[in-house]
């Protein structure tokens, strides 16, 4: 048995080496997922995508975000998403790369949203992930805060949060904490 792998091994070496160039790189079944994924996005005009390591590495990338109602309306926030090669087993991995004053998004820019946790399932894509990230901005959810201030200043004060956004928003201090300007 072991003598029959080693000559499909040879053969497929000696198919490479006739066709002259460097042997092709297998995708994962994560990343034949992902293409598929992107390749079907349907995201609203506010949305859009980047590849800044080039369209080689669809495994990583960054999708900008610029809300068009709520409280964040004109502003612009990206977000960066690493995909494990056993994509859609698990989730992408979100991070905000824009410092933001929100209730699911803490100063790290870790992302509360339940699809990218406990209710990750195989069945939801990239495109779900976008428009969880989408949805969050149009409403915030003081229900199952990363930013506990945050939070409780939009349960108690609808009026404080949105001026406190703004403020955020335009580079200016919440509190103690600087945001730089992103609109």
């Amino acid at each position: 048995m072991i003598k029959l792998f080693k000559v499909k091994e040879k053969q497929r070496e000696l198919a490479e080496n006739a066709s002259g160039g460097p042997p092709v790189k297998k995708q994962s079944a994560g990343e034949l997922r992902l293409h598929k994924d992107i390749s079907e996005l349907n995201l609203p005009q506010s949305c859009t995508i980047h590849f800044p390591n080039g369209k080689d590495d669809l495994m990583n990338f960054e999708v900008s975000i610029r809300p068009d109602d709520g409280y964040y309306v004109c502003g612009t926030f990206l977000f960066s998403f690493q995909v494990s090669p056993i994509y859609p087993h698990e989730a992408p991995k979100v991070k905000c790369k824009t410092k933001v004053y929100h209730p699911n998004i803490d100063l790290e820019g870790n992302v509360c949203l339940n699809i990218l946790r406990e209710d990750w399932k195989p069945v939801l894509n990239i495109n779900t992930v976008i428009y969880g990230l989408y949805h969050l901005f149009t409403e915030p959810n003081y229900e199952d805060p990363l930013n506990h201030d945050a939070a409780a200043v939009l349960r108690e004060n609808p009026r404080l949060f949105e001026s406190n956004v703004r403020r955020a928003m335009s580079g200016g201090y919440v509190g103690q904490t600087f945001f730089p300007r992103c609109i």
